[in-house]
């Protein structure tokens, strides 16, 4: 499963998925300031990590590109998967607009997905780099200071 691209991909499209079913069955959410304060805090959160991030690194799929080099600059000091955490985040958003049943369901869906790509990336990490397991050691997975 650590090399199986169809794994790879169905998280991805899964993850896009429920993104755009969240957005799509709460686009009256921008209309709020609350809503719209939590998903500019994930988009803000998402670019700033981006600056630490070459853009030969950065991949969607959850599989490690060839000459990836290990970031634990930025906000890669304190979490592993920074951009799952912001995507988590902004996600926060249609829910904080309607905690409907079918929102929660979606948001479930996406972080198990997340975290589901999360750890397939970190099996493949532990393969790759040596240092991988000191930096687990020394950062939270998604949240910081706590997961």
């Amino acid at each position: 499963m650590l090399k199986n691209r169809n794994y790879s991909y169905f998280l991805v499209i899964l993850q896009f998925t429920c993104i755009g079913l969240l957005i799509f069955l709460n686009l009256s959410m921008f209309t709020k300031t609350i809503p719209n304060l939590i998903f500019l805090f994930g988009l803000l959160f998402f670019f700033y990590t981006l600056l630490f991030n070459k853009i030969s690194n950065f991949n969607i799929i959850p599989d490690i590109k060839d000459n990836a080099i290990l970031i634990t600059t930025g906000t890669y000091r304190y979490i592993r998967h920074p951009m799952y955490f912001a995507v988590l985040i902004t996600m926060l958003a249609p829910l904080s607009y309607s905690l409907s049943y079918t929102n929660i369901s979606i948001c479930i869906i996406l972080t198990i997905t997340v975290f589901l790509k999360a750890k397939k990336e970190e099996l493949l990490w532990h393969c790759e780099s040596p240092k991988y397991k000191d930096y687990m050691q020394n950062t939270k997975m998604i949240i910081p200071f706590v997961l």
